[in-house]
């Protein structure tokens, strides 16, 4: 494992950075949220250093100087959109940190992201959090903390690429558009990438391209639906500016001082918003949100010549993206409030149009629900709270959501949400499928199983901290030992002779082949009904059981 990163090293790891960026460059776009993106965020990271990688290509010299040299002006001639330029600024940093040297250590690479992380800031004029402004930061900071222990390259990327996924985790609590849309920072997701192809060399492995594909599912305020390009329903007038304008100022004037350059980024945020500019005394670029491109030109011809400008109509591409939103809408669709990855997986399976975390001890608000909703686009569309504590809350979001109708299906647990959606008919009416989904509730009994969190005397049983309790929807019905035989009282309780299928979902804590003995023994106890089993993934509750 090389605890020292030479040039042959270091070019390697740019190309291989952009290669797994390259990989994964489809997953990062469809996190984009924004209405009207000056490009998919990871088309446009991926464009901006594969510039680099074509500067590295260029570049006969494999001593450090000149290989950084390459990669920041590759980087900065290539920049698209913010995410691009934000990238290049932090190539930008990192290498003007690493060209004094031959050879880079952990304590020096470490820095140099340190710089990278400052340089990019300063890049931005209204630097905004929950962005991978965020995540980069964070990963500088964990880096210059622990360098001082990590030797090897590769435990170093390894430690630093943990900390970045634990940072975009964090990006929907701090920018509020992600955690509406449901997903993380896609800038973030595309910076984790390059850092992972970093690791592939740092442990001297061929890029297996399978084995580099990332995860674009959120980790946080999670949303299993990952395609976010019809979730956003602004109005035009919410575009302040209309034309997103770039281009490069080349061949500077010799009276052209840093000092104009700055002068210039002051002007440019005067007429407008999204400012970048950026780059020194033989290249500029910039980038601005403005109703007058023509004078953002102005300014620029003052400092130099242009070069590859380019002027783009937000609000044409808002109206295509709106039309395109309005055809595609359908009558009906359907929310679901659950947690546990398999109970979200089998409503999906389900066709559920959206899914939000919720369930016991995990209550979304109104405003959770009803921004949910307007995601889903359709006329209609039929909320599942699945718990008897979230109903409220349901009917609440009905006056928070504009532009469709939500109809709130009372499920009081998992069981009843799975008997309405499967109630659902996409060619009866609104009505009429509210109606057969309320009816299912009466066909499903439901119990769960758990542990009783403290000692008490309720609903006739003596409980002790720790016991063992299966109990539906209002009271305890059954308290043991174990989980198994708790199981088996609960289901004695709650069956009845109408009722013919048994299913247990089996929840984080269970393991797939203690909830296949189960069923076994379930089979044997109940042989005139049908049983079958299903991972859930739920916390808290050992088994969810369900009787139809």
């Amino acid at each position: 494992m090389p605890k020292t990163i030479g040039g042959t090293e270091f070019r390697k790891m740019i190309q291989f950075g952009a290669r797994v960026l390259e990989i994964n460059r489809s997953k990062v776009d469809s996190l984009n949220v924004f209405p009207v993106p000056d490009g998919d965020t990871g088309t446009n990271m991926s464009l901006t250093i594969q510039s680099a990688v074509r500067e590295l290509g260029l570049c006969t010299s494999n001593r450090l100087p000149e290989l950084c040299d390459a990669v920041s002006k590759g980087a900065l001639k290539g920049a698209r959109g913010n995410s691009g330029v934000i990238l290049s600024q932090l190539f930008r940093g990192i290498c003007s940190g690493l060209k004094a040297d031959e050879q880079i250590t952990v304590k020096t690479f470490a820095k140099a992201m340190e710089n990278g992380t400052k340089v990019a800031y300063s890049a931005v004029s209204k630097p905004k959090e929950g962005t991978m402004l965020t995540v980069a930061r964070m990963m500088s900071e964990h880096a210059v903390r622990i360098a001082s222990r990590q030797k090897d390259f590769a435990d170093f990327f390894a430690d630093v690429i943990q900390k970045g996924e634990e940072a975009l985790a964090q990006t929907p609590e701090l920018l509020p558009v992600l955690k509406k849309a449901g997903v993380v920072d896609a800038g973030g997701m595309g910076l984790l990438c390059v850092y992972r192809g970093f690791l592939s060399v740092a442990r001297g492995e061929e890029l297996d391209e399978s084995a580099a594909e990332v995860s674009a599912a959120p980790k946080a305020d999670e949303d299993v639906f990952g395609d976010n390009s019809d979730i956003i329903n602004l109005d035009l007038g919410e575009i302040e500016f209309a034309y997103c304008t770039e281009f490069f100022v080349i061949n500077l004037k010799k009276s052209t001082t840093l000092a104009d350059i700055d002068r210039m980024k002051e002007k440019l945020m005067q007429i407008g918003d999204c400012v970048i500019c950026i780059g020194d005394l033989d290249l500029v670029k910039v980038h601005v949100h403005t109703n007058t491109p023509g004078v953002a030109l102005q300014y620029a011809v003052e400092l130099g010549e242009l070069d590859r400008v380019k002027i783009e109509n937000m609000l044409e591409q808002n109206r295509a993206m709106r039309a395109k939103r309005e055809a595609e809408k359908k009558e009906m669709g359907m929310l679901a409030i659950c947690t546990g990855e398999g109970i979200a997986a089998i409503f999906k399976d389900l066709l559920v149009d959206g899914i939000i975390e919720g369930g016991q001890t995990m209550n979304p608000s109104a405003n959770d629900i009803a921004a949910a909703v307007q995601k889903i686009n359709a006329e209609h569309v039929f909320v599942f709270p699945n718990n008897k504590n979230i109903i409220l809350a349901a009917e609440q979001a009905k006056a928070l959501v504009t532009g469709r109708t939500i109809h709130v299906i009372p499920t009081k647990n998992i069981p009843q949400g799975f008997a309405a959606v499967l109630a659902f008919n996409s060619e009866a009416s609104a009505e009429e499928n509210k109606t057969d989904m309320i009816h299912a509730l009466d066909n499903v009994r439901a119990g769960q199983v758990t542990r009783a969190v403290r000692s008490t005397n309720i609903n006739g049983f003596h409980l002790h901290e720790g016991d063992i309790i299966g109990l539906d929807d209002k009271k305890i019905l059954a308290k043991g030992d174990n989980v198994d035989d708790t199981v088996l009282t609960l289901l004695t309780k709650l069956k009845d002779n109408s009722h013919e299928i048994i299913t247990l979902y089996y929840g984080e804590d269970v393991a797939e082949e203690e909830a296949e003995a189960l069923a076994a023994r379930v089979s044997e106890k109940f042989p005139d009904c049908d049983v079958d089993f299903h991972f859930g993934g739920q916390p808290i509750y050992y088994y969810i059981v369900s009787l139809e």
